[in-house]
């Protein structure tokens, strides 16, 4: 679908990049602008009719699909080239088959993408992406016109809140380069997101229109709701499920914490809200991480608390061993941490991904089963497999 969109000053934007496009480097730049209206991206055709795919498709071909906070965006033919912002955009992508059309990733050290190598036949290029990270560049403008995408798919709003970004740029970028569709659903604490949220299958539908991929969606979201139905069936009795308090720290050895709240909704807390579990921190009044708050507690904060278990995020590069055998170990030689229920018990785990779409949300659905229910669902580290791999990955590449 790709054609010369030109600037205001009449250059392509291919000439932008030949004479003042930049390399990909630099550092992460994070700033929090003023909140302000989205401008809405879109263009009218005539004689619309309704697709079966959902979208809303025109005589000449061309479709609209529709997302907040971007409303209706009009393409003439399918994106090619695409860029996401966060992981879990990413891998909608890659669960539609589009991921020979990702060309880099607003983050490529938090798209985990081990996952796809139990997935025979599935995989994306990471060396492309850790290339092309936009998000470690630093977000500039000239970065979009260097990788000349047909679509962003990530929250225009996000670009303004965290990245400093005026309503010009994105409008700029939106007619030099390409659209944006997307949404901000990984958590629901920011106080600028006052627009519509969408769920994780929401999100992913939107996605499907975007790429004419209902049919891979629909088998999706088929075997999605099959596995969680399955797992829910076999979940204990509510009042005998754990509370557990999830939080943020990188280090092995930690002594403070940022908390996260269960029950914002947001998509990267799916799984624990899906296995039945309780938000340790639900009478406390201490509140999530947002862009305006990042307090921080630690282990008297948390024996006050007292979880049945606690999950640790940032540490999905440490298998389950791993992962006991520093940061789980650390805390049982802690003269406070050791106190805790949840480690006198071993229950710390891996908290998961912060962007998960809906492959990733399979596997930690499934491990997160495993963590705080093991005896029905198996041990983390054993070789029990909850859901059909084969069949996800027939789902991937179109043979279902």
């Amino acid at each position: 679908m790709s054609k010369e969109r030109t600037t205001d000053s009449g250059r392509t934007r291919r000439d932008y990049v030949k004479y003042g496009g930049a390399i990909l480097g630099g550092s992460l730049l994070a700033g929090c602008a003023g909140d302000s209206e989205s401008k809405t991206t879109s263009t009218t055709t005539a004689d619309t009719t309704s697709s079966s795919d959902g979208t809303t498709k025109t005589e000449d071909d061309s479709y609209s699909v529709t997302m907040a906070p971007t409303g209706s965006v009009t393409f003439e033919s399918v994106p090619g080239r695409w860029v996401a912002y966060g992981g879990g955009y990413a891998d909608m992508g890659v669960a539609l088959g589009k991921a020979d059309g990702m060309t880099g990733i607003g983050g490529a050290d938090r798209y985990y993408t081990g996952f796809y190598d139990e997935l025979p036949g599935v995989s994306v290029d990471r060396t492309k992406l850790e290339n092309n990270d936009i998000g470690k560049a630093g977000m500039g403008k000239e970065l979009f016109y260097e990788l000349d995408n047909d679509v962003h798919v990530m929250d225009p709003r996000m670009l303004v809140n965290w990245f400093d970004w005026s309503e010009k740029d994105v409008e700029e970028i939106a007619s030099n380069v390409g659209p944006f569709v997307g949404n901000l659903i990984f958590r629901r604490e920011d106080e600028w997101h006052d627009y519509r949220y969408y769920t994780l299958y929401e999100a992913f539908e939107k996605i499907a229109e975007l790429f004419r991929e209902r049919e891979r969606y629909e088998a999706f979201k088929e075997l999605h709701d099959e596995f969680v139905a399955k797992i829910q069936t076999k979940l204990p009795p509510a009042d005998e499920r754990p509370n557990v308090l999830l939080v943020y720290e990188g280090s092995n050895e930690p002594v403070k914490f940022s908390p996260y709240r269960l029950n914002d909704k947001g998509t990267s807390k799916k799984q624990w809200r899906d296995l039945g579990v309780s938000d340790a921190l639900a009478s406390s009044g201490i509140d999530g991480i947002s862009t305006t708050d990042r307090g921080r507690i630690d282990y008297e904060t948390m024996l006050e608390i007292d979880p049945d278990a606690i999950l640790l995020r940032a540490h999905e590069r440490q298998s389950a061993t791993e992962f006991r055998d520093t940061v789980l170990e650390f805390m049982r030689g802690h003269p406070v941490a050791s106190k805790l229920t949840a480690v006198k018990n071993g229950r710390v785990y891996r908290g998961g991904y912060l962007y998960q779409g809906p492959i990733h949300n399979l596997f930690l659905t499934e491990r997160g089963a495993k963590q705080l229910y093991p005896d029905i669902f198996g041990e983390v580290t054993g070789d029990d497999e909850l859901f059909d791999r084969e069949r996800v990955a027939n789902i991937v590449k179109g043979a279902f």
